[in-house]
């Protein structure tokens, strides 16, 4: 009888283990499934940050804090080196601390992780202990992981989370830390060509104005702020020519004194950009064809209709040396979101093979 009882325990002991490891094991696929959800739900925030109409730098601290917000982590902060030295991109932590978080590739534990692309864990094992990159703070950090961060096997940086728990990431799942890293680079590798036009916007000296470039990064913010807009590339017709039979100072006296003209007549609200040698573009921000072709027409008799000089040093008229411009004016509308570039070389396109003679106002 007694046989038969303990044969009964053990079965269901036995059976209790199997359920248990059953309950385990869908546990363990619920919290990846969760976890799945939760990297997916990140990825796709990171890509509507990646789309806004933002600057590089403003993109890059949206996708600091959705990683603060989805994951909780406590202190988070990107580093990336812009070819010059090493610059804080984005970081929750106070500015007083950004020169040592700044210049952790300089410590002795995270060179080997640099060299090796591999993540370096550090932590304290009491309160009287401090980490060893810090040197101004003393009890914000008890805990570290250092990920290195690389673009096509190129160092450009890391990416740093602390807590302020000693042994706070001792159970971590690495494994969705990594993917988080990887998140991070393609969006600073998608980033990348944005951050290249930002760097490359001049004035240009003859116009005073923000050259093509200028157009996708900070042109394309304000733009962005209505559904739709007017785009304006203008051309000088006659500026070869003029260059040509007159000199190429009276040319510069023209492009000069044209954007003089067209921007004391225009919004700040609108962007007024030299395009490329003789074309202009202005984006008319939030205002259809319509509203926009009778203003043109009257600006571009204005302008036409102005003596434009080149004079010497006591102000007075360089005989020979006056002329008259004509314009030729291309017109089409832009939809937030869709393809600027695309307009500005379709406009670009019409008008460097329309007529020489052509000076009308064309809505494509």
């Amino acid at each position: 009888m007694l046989i038969a009882i303990v044969i009964i325990l053990i079965v269901v002991i036995i059976g209790l283990i199997i359920y248990n490891l059953r309950i385990h094991k869908k546990i363990q696929t619920f919290k990846n499934i969760n976890q799945k959800i939760t990297n997916l739900s990140v990825v796709q925030d990171f890509m509507t940050a990646i789309g806004e109409t933002t600057s590089v730098d403003d993109k890059i601290k949206k996708i600091n804090d959705i990683l603060i917000e989805k994951y909780e982590i406590k202190y988070s902060t990107i580093v990336v080196f812009d070819g010059a030295e090493y610059v804080v991109k984005a970081s929750n932590v106070d500015p007083r601390h950004w020169q040592s978080l700044k210049s952790l590739q300089d410590v002795d534990m995270f060179k080997d992780s640099i060299a090796t692309a591999t993540p370096k864990y550090v932590t304290v094992n009491n309160d009287n202990e401090r980490l060893p990159y810090q040197k101004m703070e003393f009890g914000r950090a008890k805990s570290a992981i250092f990920f290195p961060l690389y673009i096509d096997n190129v160092y450009i940086g890391y990416w740093i989370i602390e807590s302020g728990v000693a042994h706070d990431f001792d159970n971590v799942d690495t494994t969705v830390l990594e993917v988080i890293k990887d998140n991070i680079v393609s969006v600073l590798k998608t980033v990348t060509h944005q951050k290249t036009l930002e760097s490359i916007v001049r004035k240009d000296l003859y116009s005073g104005l923000y050259s093509e470039e200028y157009l996708y990064g900070e042109g394309r913010k304000i733009i962005d702020q209505y559904t739709t807009s007017s785009i304006c590339m203008f051309r000088i017709t006659n500026l070869e020519e003029i260059n040509k039979n007159y000199s190429r100072e009276l040319g510069n006296e023209v492009i000069t004194e044209v954007s003089q003209k067209v921007q004391e007549n225009i919004s700040d609200t609108y962007v007024f950009v030299r395009y490329m040698g003789p074309k202009f573009v202005i984006a008319f921000s939030g205002v259809d064809t319509d509203s926009v072709a009778d203003f043109l027409n009257d600006l571009k008799n204005s302008i036409e209709e102005m003596d434009i000089s080149l004079r010497d040093e006591n102000g007075d008229i360089i005989e020979g040396q006056t002329t008259k411009v004509t314009l030729n004016i291309a017109l089409s509308t832009y939809y937030k979101g869709t393809g600027l570039e695309e307009i500005l070389k379709k406009l670009e396109e019409y008008l460097d093979n329309a007529d020489k003679n052509e000076s009308d106002i064309t809505n494509i």
